[in-house]
């Protein structure tokens, strides 16, 4: 009786030990609880329908946007700038009026050592367009050549930089999110050409003790190529030292003075305010 006892115990334990195989061969694989957990929807919930009326809905009204009704920008855009003056931006320093060269071409070009400048009004989540070029003729190397930034409420930079054919650390080069997210292509046009960025950026969220409970994300097309793709913006992106996550509400979009005769010149700028 003993014999059979041990023999049945160790039947059931090989039975045991080779189930696991025998369902994988069969395609039947135990499902986890996490992959159990899928996404439903309940409004597709409960009876089918069987007319396509009963899946039709028209509220609420989708508003109308004219897409180039602004000299190129949509209709409900804010012109931050148009070629014409420096209105709508301030210095970052004191709040005076920006300093910046405006040419005759209907760009601005950074005035070096004034300082960064800045919008007057404050933006939360937007889509933004900016066109930015580097100087034709080439001087300085690495950080030190058409350096400038976009800096998205005043703390999250958005790389501007001359990589053609000079090199640096990728998560500073051109397209990046400063010291953060490295792009996923380098889509630069020539030197002294002109090139756009077109940025989605959702703020972060913060609870009501000041602790980040959402990080703000940001997309990017450069010369209409993705760079950054729904990227988490970890905190600030400053040059030395971590990321940091101090609460804040709405903030100015800032360009950068580098201060090292960069010479960078910007133009068409416009931002849409994401509700």
């Amino acid at each position: 009786m003993r014999k059979i006892i041990l023999s049945a115990l160790v039947l059931t334990a090989i039975a045991s030990c080779n189930t696991p195989k025998e369902e994988e061969q069969k395609g039947e694989i135990p499902v986890t609880k996490e992959e159990s957990e899928v996404i439903t929807y309940e409004e597709y919930s409960g009876q089918e329908p069987t007319t396509p009326e009963e899946t039709e809905f028209y509220e609420p009204i989708v508003s109308t946007v004219d897409p180039t009704s602004k000299s190129g920008a949509p209709s409900d855009a804010i012109i931050l700038f148009d070629g014409e003056n420096l209105d709508n931006w301030i210095s970052s320093k004191d709040s005076t009026a920006a300093a910046w060269t405006i040419n005759k071409d209907g760009s601005m070009t950074v005035k070096d050592k004034s300082g960064d400048i800045q919008t007057k009004q404050n933006f939360g989540s937007i889509q933004l367009h900016i066109e930015w070029k580097s100087p034709s003729d080439i001087q300085g190397e690495g950080q030190h050549r058409a350096n400038s930034g976009v800096f998205l409420q005043n703390l999250y930079e958005v790389q501007v930089l001359d990589n053609n054919d000079n090199d640096t650390y990728t998560n500073g080069q051109v397209g990046s999110i400063y010291k953060q997210g490295v792009p996923l292509a380098k889509a630069s046009a020539p030197t002294g050409d002109w090139n756009s960025y077109d940025i989605i950026y959702h703020e972060p969220e913060f609870n009501e003790e000041g602790g980040k409970i959402k990080s703000a994300t940001i997309t990017v097309l450069h010369n209409n190529v993705l760079i950054q793709d729904h990227t988490e913006i970890k905190g600030t992106t400053p040059y030395i030292g971590w990321p940091k996550n101090e609460a804040h509400g709405k903030g100015p979009i800032r360009l950068q003075d580098h201060g090292d005769n960069s010479r960078v010149s910007y133009r068409n700028i416009w931002v849409r305010e994401l509700k």
